[in-house]
């Protein structure tokens, strides 16, 4: 048996659970499962769920993983776990996500329905790029960055470790040599107008993007 899991059987887990199966429907020997060390149901949308301790202990001719994780940082840390445990990851693509030229894809990526990943761009580990999210021309995302829905990177931006950018934010088009940067573990909100830098750490919100002023 070729065992696949899917770590996370949450809402995104639950989304990305079809996308492998589908992407593994021509391997007869392949048994897709969720991975989820909460308390949990047996069987999730039809599928065993287990602790990653019972998933290590599944007979398996192989084994891998997509971390289907929201969070980053928390991506990061059971990204370690596994690949101290000896488990593989697998990227998994939606089959009407879009690739074109010269693009550079890490490991453990997700791509949803309808992303697309454009010509000549650098995608770090564990990325997601969720449904109808776009990441154009000469672009540079690090690792462990999350897309929330139909989020809009135009060229010439660097997102650096762990940003999370919200759902149907905007990323103004850089220029070749002085992107538009995103700096690391920085948070863009949902619908926000980036038009500058976002410094590290900081959440930005409203168009244009300016950083949140807590109460």
């Amino acid at each position: 048996m070729n065992l696949y899991g899917v770590y996370g059987a949450s809402g995104f887990g639950r989304e990305v659970m079809p996308l492998l199966q589908a992407q593994v429907a021509n391997d007869p020997e392949a048994e897709c499962v969720f991975v989820d060390d909460s308390d949990t149901e047996d069987l999730v949308n039809g599928h065993k769920c287990m602790t990653f301790e019972q998933f290590l202990k599944q007979p398996a001719k192989t084994r891998a993983v997509t971390i289907a994780i929201g969070n980053g940082r928390i991506r990061e840390v059971l990204a370690e776990k596994c690949k101290a445990a000896g488990v593989n990851f697998i990227g998994v693509l939606a089959g009407n996500c879009m690739l074109l030229h010269e693009q550079r894809i890490s490991e453990g990526v997700i791509l949803c329905g309808f992303a697309t990943i454009t010509s000549n761009t650098k995608i770090g580990r564990h990325f997601h790029g969720n449904i109808y999210s776009y990441v154009a021309h000469d672009c540079v995302i690090g690792d462990f960055v999350t897309f929330a829905p139909r989020v809009m990177c135009n060229g010439n931006v660097c997102i650096e470790d762990h940003a999370y950018i919200g759902t149907g934010a905007i990323l103004r088009q850089g220029n070749p040599g002085k992107p538009l940067t995103i700096g690391a573990g920085a948070i863009v909100g949902m619908g926000a107008v980036v038009t500058r830098d976002v410094p590290p750490g900081v959440t930005v919100v409203g168009n244009p993007a300016k950083p949140l002023i807590k109460d």
